[in-house]
């Protein structure tokens, strides 16, 4: 009986039904009926097939369901059409294989549990997430459908791809996310211990004279680079000043500010820098030091802690609103970069209020508040959008300004600078808690519920 409910199974797949789930067991079958024919033994063939050729077979029983070796064979050849696309090497076969096929169970096995808890992802919900992906690719949605079916996979499929990814990011977000607890005291440690780390790091201000050392130099090309760096490091014991030194003998492209580098964290420079730097008072020089890039002679100007950074670093806070115009098959980027400027217009002839406009036109979540976006930090918003805003001073509206996210009218309403707010630190130690726990969490609950399900191999030969 079991066979001939997993055959129906599969049958009705082929067939384009939706297919019904089946409990499969290890007991013996239970006995068939006089009219009914015995399961075939290697896989199935159509009833009115006289060819006897096998159409496909099950590879694996995950719990109710099943994995068929032609849903093994798909997967496979996507992944190996995505790697070469992106040239990267293929593994053995057999070990994709393997991969794969344990990747495949852990992922129904957790649609299956999806399904019972009755989550579910609907077409609107899934048209906007494709939507989405569609404008971080700068990508109409027919772009994106031509750009799968070029890389061979359907759209449909695709559109599943996606449908099942969400359910599987909600199903997580309630068995993972929501039980991960972070306490005040966890918070409390972590930030004493940032700012333990942060004392024992250094940050620099460099200036740097470069001696470079041009591409396939003969060795008396090199020796002639060298003497002109040492005749540098000479004059500079001697009391030159080292900006004018840089302005004049250096071949970086800081050499016409005097060589000014800046502030640099220490375990962000290359340690043979490094190891020099650490050595010396602040006002002193580095001996020579040779890199790929050529000779380099470095200055300390002076030396902080990585702590002390941190206790006089203001943050410039900028309270701005916007109008989004996101790009969709019914408009245009044209089309939204014209809408914007209509409503600019209004806006600098006091036609229209930029609030009413926001609340009218925009297509983001802040259109209910009439744009407003309240205080944001540097690093807040994409890169084109916080350039475009920090440019403005308060009052001013910005021309239409591109984003991966559409086309907007942004407008500052004010400025602050202000230190940054314990509570913000707070929440960024309580979010990289989140992250550390989420990780750990995620993989022992998907163990979990691959050690939970049943899982049957069949040989090749069943």
């Amino acid at each position: 009986m079991h066979q001939l409910k997993i055959a129906a199974v599969l049958l009705c797949a082929i067939s384009g039904a939706t297919t019904s789930s089946v409990w499969a067991q290890q007991a013996a079958p239970a006995a068939k009926p006089a009219a009914a024919k015995p399961a075939p033994a290697k896989g199935f063939t159509p009833p009115a097939s006289s060819s006897g050729q096998t159409i496909d077979a099950i590879a694996v029983v995950v719990n109710d369901d099943v994995i068929t070796r032609n849903e093994v064979a798909a997967r496979i050849k996507s992944v190996e059409q995505r790697m070469k696309a992106q040239n990267v090497p293929l593994p053995d076969p057999a070990d994709l294989r393997r991969q794969l096929l344990e990747r495949m169970i852990v992922e129904r096995a957790q649609m299956q549990l999806a399904k019972e808890m009755g989550v579910r992802v609907d077409d609107q919900t899934l048209d906007r997430a494709i939507g989405r992906i569609a404008e971080q690719q700068k990508m109409t949605i027919q772009d994106l459908r031509n750009q799968m079916e070029k890389e061979g996979t359907p759209f449909a499929t695709f559109r599943e791809e996606i449908r099942d990814e969400i359910i599987m990011q909600r199903l997580r977000e309630h068995e993972v996310d929501a039980k991960i607890q972070i306490s005040d005291s966890e918070v409390d440690n972590f930030l004493a211990a940032e700012k333990a780390a942060a004392s024992e790091q250094a940050e620099l201000n460099l200036s740097q004279i470069l001696v470079r050392i041009p591409e396939n130099s003969t060795p008396e090309q090199i020796a002639a680079r060298r003497a002109r760096a040492e005749e540098v490091s000479r004059q500079l014991r001697t009391g030159a000043d080292f900006a004018k030194m840089a302005g004049t003998y250096s071949d970086a492209s800081d050499a016409l500010s005097g060589g000014e580098i800046g502030w640099r964290n220490s375990d962000r420079l290359p340690p043979l820098f490094t190891e020099q730097l650490l050595k010396l008072k602040p006002g002193q020089i580095t001996p020579i030091i040779k890199s790929n890039t050529g000779f380099h002679i470095l200055k300390l100007v002076d030396r902080r802690s990585a702590a002390e950074a941190q206790a006089v670093a203001a943050v410039q806070q900028t309270h701005a609103r916007h109008i989004l115009l996101k790009v969709t098959p019914t408009m245009s980027a044209a089309d939204a970069k014209r809408k914007l400027l209509e409503l600019k217009e209004r806006l600098d002839n006091k036609a229209a209020k930029f609030e009413d406009l926001a609340r009218l036109f925009s297509n983001d979540g802040s259109a209910a508040k009439g744009g407003d976006l309240g205080w944001l930090y540097p690093g807040d918003t994409v890169p084109e959008f916080e350039t475009a805003m920090n440019a403005l001073k308060p009052g001013e509206v910005s021309q239409p300004i591109e984003s991966s996210f559409g086309f907007h009218l942004i407008e500052v309403l004010e400025r602050k600078s202000d230190d940054v707010s314990k509570e913000k630190q707070r929440n960024a130690a309580r979010n990289a808690l989140r992250e550390r726990k989420l990780e750990e969490a995620t993989e022992n609950w998907a163990r979990e519920v691959r050690d939970r399900a049943y899982v049957e191999f069949r040989p090749d030969d069943q």
